[in-house]
């Protein structure tokens, strides 16, 4: 490593929980919902057809990108009315989406590993996604939260990594961000200047031809032993 590692950022999907049971149950409880409350939409956009009216809203809007919260709401607003219904219903809609966004089941080794590395160092939270750490109930471990929403650009761009630092008080080469896509993730914060820990969990194939990050782990609780290590030892090798 090239400096000492004084703070830390963190991916949040797929780095701390998995999405695709997320995902599932978003879709599953908006179902629900509209079969309750807006039976024609639920007629007219099964979960597959409403998967692929999220699809075209999100290429149909390229400059929301970086909210995927809007996008979510434009195409709940959408299915309402290209099915005869109020879009007015789509602030209830939008509210159970967001209950079933934020709630998430943990990997085994997250919380622990945050517990042990927030604790020593201040880390925080950068995501393109919109959970929100607070509902969630683990923001207190995290100096912030900084979402592409709220910066108005999505990982990799190395502008999200720099402002997460101008927070931190740090140079980039002094934090480390740990994630799980090799592009978003590593080679955004790279790029940007900071030191990178991929958490290989099997979902991504590390892609020829990209520098390998600094450090690779499976798990979390990995990465807070090397830290803790590297810390007694003095040692960054």
């Amino acid at each position: 490593m090239k400096h000492p590692i004084r703070a830390l950022t963190f991916d949040l999907d797929d780095t701390l929980w998995p999405f695709a049971p997320i995902g599932e149950r978003i879709e599953q409880a908006l179902h629900a919902w509209f079969c309750e409350h807006s039976p024609r939409t639920a007629e007219r956009f099964p979960i597959t057809e409403m998967r692929a009216l999220r699809e075209r809203v999100f290429a149909e809007f390229p400059e929301h990108a970086h909210d995927l919260g809007l996008l979510r709401r434009l195409t709940i607003e959408r299915a309402l009315r290209e099915s005869g219904d109020d879009p007015a219903l789509a602030s209830a809609a939008y509210a159970i989406f967001f209950q079933e966004r934020n709630r998430v089941e943990f990997y085994p080794d997250a919380l622990p590993a945050l517990q042990r590395i927030s604790a020593r160092w201040p880390i925080a939270a950068l995501t393109n996604g919109n959970a929100d750490l607070a509902v969630i109930g683990i923001a207190s471990l995290f100096q912030f939260q900084l979402g592409a929403r709220e910066y108005g650009a999505p990982k990799p761009d190395a502008g999200l990594f720099h402002e997460a630092c101008r927070r931190l008080g740090f140079a980039p080469g002094e934090v480390m961000h740990v994630g799980d896509h090799p592009h978003m993730d590593m080679a955004g914060a790279a790029h940007a200047g900071l030191q990178t820990c991929w958490i290989d969990r099997g979902d991504h194939a590390w892609p020829d031809g990209l520098p390998r990050p600094d450090l690779q782990v499976s798990t979390l609780t990995e990465l807070a032993d090397w830290l803790e290590s590297t810390q007694y030892s003095g040692s960054l090798e």
